[in-house]
């Protein structure tokens, strides 16, 4: 695989897997064939989550927020604050829940696979 360069697009954002969230793709997928994934995922201002326990299937997902704050609740630790800079190594399948962020939340996400299935519990 040759190394590949890509520079920032203001207006590549998409809705995605969560309706108060934009999604970035940084072109990972395609350049894995899908073995990971990497987004830049941002605030939808004025959008808020339902804080509703979810899990994905996956081998691997790593966060660093860039801007803002997040308040997450994992199973196995609590309820948690992420702001500038903070990074969660989250483990395959741990239950989870997203209770509430700033409207100028912008973080990274890595993960293998790329496409992944997420189930409510």
């Amino acid at each position: 695989m040759p190394t590949v360069v890509r520079h920032a697009d203001a207006e590549a954002f998409d809705r995605g897997l969560r309706a108060f969230f934009e999604y970035r793709d940084l072109g990972v997928k395609g350049e894995t064939a899908g073995g990971f994934g990497a987004h830049v995922i941002r605030a939808v201002p004025g959008a808020h989550p339902e804080p509703k326990w979810h899990q994905h299937k996956l081998d691997f997902q790593f966060v660093v927020v860039l801007r803002g704050w997040v308040r997450f609740e994992y199973e196995d630790v609590g309820e948690v604050l992420l702001e500038a800079g903070s990074t969660v190594l989250q483990p395959p399948m741990v239950k989870h829940r997203e209770i509430a962020h700033s409207d100028d939340l912008e973080l990274i996400e890595i993960t293998q696979p790329a496409e992944f299935e997420t189930t409510s519990v």
